[in-house]
Parts: structure tokens; sequence; C-alpha cells
């Protein structure tokens, strides 16, 4: 898989708009449109299973939060092949072509109210985003030169096009499920799937059309023009969506079994090749396998995002306002608010502290730590701040997506870079798939986590304040833990900073 720091030959001359290359403002705009898609039904999914499939009944929260994670973790999975069909097969223009097709169309499926054709249309998404996601961002990086100095800025602008899209969708979702074709009391869910989809068809024509100013840049590799490779991959999607909706079918607790096993043996090569090219190598693999490690801790917390914290919002969370009643969703969108806001700011305090910047290992110890300040906050809302009416203040959920979007800017943006320079060279592409696997395997023990506060009978105070204990203490500790071993894993880097 290829990755956006590397490209494979030198950069098209662009036509220039605002000081970038102008194909770069049609990725941005379709990235937009793919994550409004995405983030669309980010706040709905959970509401929706335990609403369609139970009745309403908060026996239903645990399925629906072990559901989701298995969604998310899948997303990651997928996007290991995705890289691998764009680089091998069909090119870039053509995956995100396809792979856009195809999310769409699932996306419109899970709108059918109908158990099974909704696991349909997740499984559908998840093959389609695996074609979309991994590649778009690497062709962001084909339109600059190797040592063009304007590269960094570039991928910022691209990246507040998905905070953009993550901001907007909740609040547009939200208010055509409630205020245009439901009601507060009755939400009408389907429209939020369907707006979706339209978001992901928007997405797909602006590239179609815009395809053509990116040049040579994401076409087929050289032999592989011929459609009928399309055809080919569109088959292999449509056998992979019933292999992802078994896995689904499944459950999180298998799931996580296949995770596991494919990330050990993908560390077991990514070691091999390492101890074969010597022992600096060796070292490097065996830092980025222990940091992969606490990669999954940091993820499996911060994506109560999407589930445990949704019920939180809708049943423990006083969002009385005065006269204004703050929405469910909107909370969706506090971490990209929040992101687009404080990136700068982090950016330019590791910066301004030149030699005091910490390591890697101290960010990520950092992006702990942000990460269990959120649960602390939550544990002391819990147990001191709830009020007769078994509900805690607004403001304590708002800070938690805050304080938690603080621990992602210190730990996610060096995720992928990291990966580029400790995997052995013949091998970026597995780094790669370790991450995002390391991720999804977060994601999907996410779910389990999120059905344990939910309990068997729905989420209450008592259930929230145990598990998001238990959250604070994980951190905590691990984060402590990356702080204290983080001079041996700088050895083992032999230099990378």
């Amino acid at each position: 898989m290829n990755h956006p720091s590397a490209p494979a030959s030198p950069a098209p001359a662009y036509p220039q708009t605002l000081g970038h290359p102008r194909p770069l403002w049609m990725l941005f705009m379709t990235e937009f449109w793919e994550r409004f898609a995405f983030y669309g039904i980010r706040w709905a999914l959970v509401l929706y299973i335990v609403s369609q499939f139970f009745g309403g009944d908060a026996t239903g929260e645990a399925t629906a939060n072990r559901t989701y994670g298995a969604y998310l973790a899948l997303v990651y999975a997928a996007a290991i092949f995705g890289g691998y069909i764009a680089d091998r097969v069909l090119g870039y223009q053509r995956s995100i072509l396809v792979g856009a097709l195809v999310m769409a169309a699932g996306l419109f499926a899970i709108a059918v109210p109908e158990k099974h054709i909704f696991e349909l249309g997740l499984a559908t998404i998840i093959v389609g985003n695996g074609l979309f996601k991994p590649n778009i961002s690497t062709m962001v990086g084909k339109l600059y030169g190797v040592s063009d100095a304007r590269r960094d800025s570039g991928f910022t602008i691209f990246y507040m096009g998905i905070n953009l899209g993550a901001m907007i969708s909740p609040v547009l979702t939200e208010w055509l499920a409630k205020a245009v074709f439901g009601s507060n009391a009755m939400p009408s869910y389907k429209y939020v799937f369907i707006a979706s989809g339209v978001g992901m068809l928007i997405s797909l024509g602006w590239f179609w059309v815009g395809r053509r100013g990116l040049k040579d840049v994401g076409l087929p590799p050289k032999g592989g023009e011929s459609p009928l490779r399309v055809v080919a991959v569109l088959v292999g999607m449509l056998v992979a969506v019933p292999v992802v909706f078994s896995l689904l079918a499944a459950g999180a607790g298998f799931l996580q079994w296949v995770l596991s096993i494919l990330f050990l043996a993908l560390s077991a090569l990514l070691l091999v090749e390492g101890i074969r090219e010597g022992k600096v190598q060796r070292d490097r693999v065996i830092a980025m396998l222990i940091i992969f490690a606490f990669n999954v801790l940091f993820w499996m917390f911060f994506e109560q995002a999407g589930s445990s914290f949704t019920f939180l919002a809708d049943k423990i969370v006083n969002r009385q306002l005065g006269d204004f009643n703050f929405p469910t969703a909107w909370f969706q969108s506090v971490n990209s608010i929040a992101i687009i806001t404080l990136a700068p700011l982090i950016a330019w305090i590791w910066v301004a502290m030149k030699r005091r910047n910490p390591s890697i290992p101290r960010k990520f110890g950092l992006g702990l730590i942000f990460n269990g300040l959120a649960f602390l906050l939550l544990m002391f809302a819990l147990s001191s701040l709830v009020n007769e009416h078994g509900k805690i203040p607004f403001w304590t959920l708002f800070m938690v997506y805050v304080i938690q979007s603080v621990g992602e800017l210190c730990l996610s943006p060096i995720g992928l870079s990291m990966v580029t320079k400790l995997a052995p060279l013949r091998l970026v592409g597995f780094g790669m798939g370790g991450w995002f696997l390391s991720t999804g395997i977060g994601n999907n023990l996410s779910g389990i986590f999120a059905g344990h506060v939910s309990g068997e009978r729905g989420m209450t105070v008592p259930s929230a304040l145990s598990g998001y204990t238990f959250g604070f203490w994980s951190l905590l500790g691990a984060g402590a833990l990356l702080f204290l071993i983080a001079p041996l894993i700088n050895r083992l880097m032999h230099g990378v900073k």
C-alpha cells in the first residue's frame, strides 16, 4: 500500500488555486461529502438499532454497541485490502469511483427497516469504504513533489475537509430525522441514512467530474487499463459482502479472535523481515509493535463517542439549555470543532518546545492520559453532579469530547508517519496494515466495552460510573507506563524522531 509521503514519480505540473494544485480542492470536496456520509450515520446507528430491532427496549443497547464496534473495526480492516487493490489492480482513480458507488448502495440499503438487509447494507458500506478511504488520502500526497514544502499544508487543508464534513453532517441529518420527517419522540432515522447516501453520490459525482484535472496521477498500473479489471473487482466485492456480513453476524467476540489472529500473523511477518534486515531494523519493528498495543487501548475507549456516549447523552445528560434542548446528534460535531480549533495551537506548541518536544512514545502517552482525563471528568459527574432527575450537567459530556480531541491530536497525526519511518522498507504497506488493524481491534473492543457499560438492561448511572471508572484507570495506567518505558522505546527506534 503506497503512503502519501512516498509518491512513486514526480508530481505533474498543475494549475494553482490559492497556492496549491487545483485538484487538491476537488479532493477536499470529495472527502468532505464522503465524511458527511460516514458521520451522518455515526450518531444514529446505535439509537436506530435499539428503536427498530428492539422496539425501543434498553436491553438492545449492548447488542447495538457491539454491532457499532464491529462495523468500525471492519472498516479499518477493509482499508488494508483497498490499498492493495488500488496499487496492483485498479489504480487510485477507479478504486475511489468503485468504492464510492458501493458505499452509496450500502447507505441506501440500511434505510430499509429489515434486520438482514440492514446488516447486508453495513457490510456493503464496509467493503466500499475499504476501497475509498485509504486511496483518496494517497492521492493528495501524489499532487506534490517529494521535496515540495507545501505538502504538510496541503494535508492540513485536506484534513479540514474531513472535519468540516464530520461537523456539519450530524447537525443536518438530525434536523431531517426530527424536524422534517419525524419528531423528537419518533425520529425518522431512515432519512439520516438516505441523506448520507445522497452525500456519497455527491462525492462520487464530484470526483467523476473533477478527476480529469488529476492528469496521470492515480491512473491504472501499466497494462491494467482494461475495464474487465473493474468488473473483476466488483465481482470480488460482491463475494466479500457476504463474508463481512457473516463476520458482523458472528458477533464482536468471534471477530476479536479473527482480528487478533490477523494482527499476530502481520506482526510475525514484520518481525521476521526486521530480523532479516539486521539489529537496527529488528529493534524498530519491536518499537512499532509496542506502540501498536497502546494504540489498541486508546481507540477502545476513544470510540465510546459513537456508542455508549450516545446512550449517555440520550438518557443521562441534561441537554436542556434554557428553552433549547441540545440534540444528542450534535455531540458528534464537538470533536470536529475541537480538532479544527485546537490543531493549529497544538502544532504551534510542539514547534515552540523545540528540543523539549516530546518523543513519539511520550506523545502517545499524552494521548492516553488526556483520554483518561475525559473519563475522570465523567467519574466526577456521575458520582457528584447527578441531579434529582438522575441527570448530569450538559457541560460535562461536551468537555469530555473536547478533552478526548486533545488526546487524539497528541496521538493520531503521528501514527501513520511513525509507521513509514519504523517499518521495514519492503513492508511499509504491511506496517500500515498493522496500524489499521490495531485501530480496528481497538474499535471492536470499544463495542464490547460499551456493551458492558450499558449492562443487560440498558445504561444507568451506576453502570456508566462503573464502566467509565474502569476506563479512567486503564488509560491512566497505560499512559503512565508508556511514559516510564519511553526511553527504552526511543533506544529501540535508533534515532527515529
